[in-house]
């Protein structure tokens, strides 16, 4: 009997335990939301250590996966200085675009920007990367590659290539490198071929700017090419837009708070025949670049069905230094028309292997290999 009563008495300490754990905790808690209940409790009671930042990621991109949005996206602290420097078309490095070997030995130099830091260091394309910073680059991917060559403007980066059967030791003076965002090309016929690359900071400015170039050297059509152009700027595309198109309506958007926008042309437009090549990878302002000079019947479209993004974001910087894209509004078309989850279908269907496609993405395949390009000159001079 004795041993039942100690035995009862131990429950009744527990539950007394327990009991004055929940009420600590309610009180401890308030009126905290959900959230930050949860954080309360984990940083609080549980049993191992925890990064917070970590758990805060998690939660924040779950809460944006809960919305179903494709578009939507949250930014960590630690990707946002990366973030806004891709939207200024504009970042402090060295000047190259690098893959990973294919037999992971490194990193091979597929790009080098002309007049960059790592062209006066006397890097080329087709040299392979085997240390950075004196760490090994085999194995290392893209991403770990950037992150040990960017740094403060003015500082020097050492880079070991190989190059044939020659080892080069770089050093290489890091800057404020302004990616080229168009670029213009004359191709045989007197056409010009103009390649966008996006539709953010000096888009319309450089587009312009390469047109008005061929034009100058005797271009007589143009070729757009807006291949994997995650679109950008709505003001960036109206400007373009205006350029190229008469007068009537260019864009059309309405946000979550309903409200109405129209953006219109003036009656001064470029008289020439034209053509714009597409593929799945051209999203947003590039599809609907490519959707108002259809609708205009100002050019033919060629290539591969887009993807279909009918949503723009705003990005909003959070206080520990992420942010967060959010879908805000609705794009539509001159005529009206959403091309969410639709996207563009070309006047003419060009389709490519996956070999194509990926030299045509490293910029490895001249103009008059890619059979893409072959179809939209075929279309302007049939």
């Amino acid at each position: 009997m004795k041993r039942k009563l100690l035995r009862f008495a131990s429950y009744l300490a527990v539950a007394g335990l327990a009991s004055a754990l929940t009420l600590g905790v309610n009180w401890w808690l308030g009126d905290y939301s959900k959230l930050e209940q949860l954080e309360s409790l984990i940083e609080q009671l549980y049993i191992e250590d925890v990064d917070l930042t970590t758990v805060e990621d998690y939660a924040a991109e779950g809460m944006i996966a809960a919305l179903g949005d494709r578009w939507s996206y949250y930014i960590p602290a630690s990707e946002y200085q990366s973030y806004q420097e891709q939207s200024e078309n504009a970042y402090v490095g060295i000047g190259i675009t690098i893959i990973q070997a294919e037999d992971g030995s490194g990193l091979e130099v597929v790009e080098v920007q002309p007049e960059g830091p790592a062209m006066e260091a006397g890097m080329q394309p087709g040299d392979l990367i085997t240390a950075i910073s004196d760490q090994s680059a085999v194995g290392m991917t893209t991403d770990e590659a950037r992150n040990l060559v960017r740094g403060e403007e003015g500082t020097f980066v050492s880079i070991t290539v190989r190059r044939e059967e020659q080892e080069l030791n770089l050093s290489v003076k890091r800057a404020r490198i302004e990616t080229v965002v168009a670029s213009g090309q004359l191709l045989d016929g007197n056409i010009g071929l103009v390649t966008i690359s996006n539709f953010d900071q000096r888009c319309a400015q450089e587009s312009i700017s390469a047109i008005e170039d061929l034009l100058n050297q005797g271009a007589e059509k143009l070729i757009f090419d807006v291949r994997f152009n995650p679109g950008g700027y709505a003001e960036e595309l109206v400007k373009l837009l205006d350029y190229l198109l008469p007068e009537g309506n260019l864009f059309q958007t309405v946000d979550s708070m309903g409200r109405q926008t129209l953006d219109t042309s003036d009656e001064k437009w470029l008289d020439v025949p034209m053509a714009v090549l597409v593929n799945a990878d051209s999203y947003s302002a590039a599809e609907f670049f490519a959707a108002a000079l259809q609708e205009y019947e100002a050019a033919v479209i060629i290539g591969e069905q887009t993807s279909g993004k009918g949503y723009f974001q705003n990005t909003f910087p959070l206080v520990d230094g992420s942010a967060v894209a959010l879908s805000t509004g609705k794009y539509f078309t001159p005529k009206g028309v959403s091309l969410e989850g639709v996207g563009i279908t070309p006047d003419i269907l060009s389709t490519v292997d996956e070999d194509t496609y990926w030299q045509i993405y490293y910029n490895q395949i001249p103009p008059e290999e890619d059979p893409q390009i072959a179809a939209a000159v075929a279309a302007l001079n049939g």
